[in-house]
């Protein structure tokens, strides 16, 4: 833009409410890298998992949990109402399992990113050719979880290193 029309908008914003400023100043500033939040959902059948990854994910500024799910068919509807950004998802669980319910998410919402998070690591391969963009061991250190949702983008894929299972599964 040019100086001009800043200085126009600027003497504008400055006979504003401060209250529509706040709002203004929202919408013209660019975002920056970091100011972007992931919405997140967790697909996993064990209770516990969830509350340990909520308890995890708390911590990080940079992701919202939108929502929880405790099987795959609660996932893809908890996807279709919420829209996440990334769902971490288990593998084995009850009715429609995470390879299946991977491709279904990933056949109607490509944009939507999967992690796949399990103790089933035999079944790598085929989470990811469902679609999955990444696959964290249940177990791994929170840094390759953390890494996984925050570097996954467009075609590219994360394989993590595999770890021993973890405390939780």
């Amino acid at each position: 833009m040019s100086n001009l029309i800043l200085l126009g908008m600027r003497l504008l914003s400055d006979a504003l409410p401060t209250d529509t400023r706040r709002h203004l100043k929202g919408m013209t500033d660019a975002p920056s890298p970091r100011s972007w939040v992931s919405r997140l959902l967790i697909a996993d059948d064990r209770s516990r998992t969830r509350r340990a990854l909520r308890a995890v994910l708390s911590t990080q500024p940079e992701i919202e949990l939108i929502g929880e799910a405790a099987d795959g068919e609660e996932a893809i509807a908890a996807v279709e109402r919420l829209r996440p950004d990334v769902v971490i998802l288990d593998i084995r669980m009850p009715r429609v399992d995470g390879i299946a319910a991977t491709r279904h998410i990933k056949s109607r919402w490509p944009e939507i990113r999967i992690i796949a998070h399990s103790l089933a690591e035999e079944l790598r391969a085929d989470v990811l050719a469902a679609g999955a963009d990444a696959f964290v061991p249940k177990g791994a250190p929170v840094q390759e979880l953390l890494e996984a949702l925050g570097h996954q983008t467009g075609d590219q894929r994360a394989d993590t290193d595999v770890s021993p299972p973890s405390q939780y599964s």
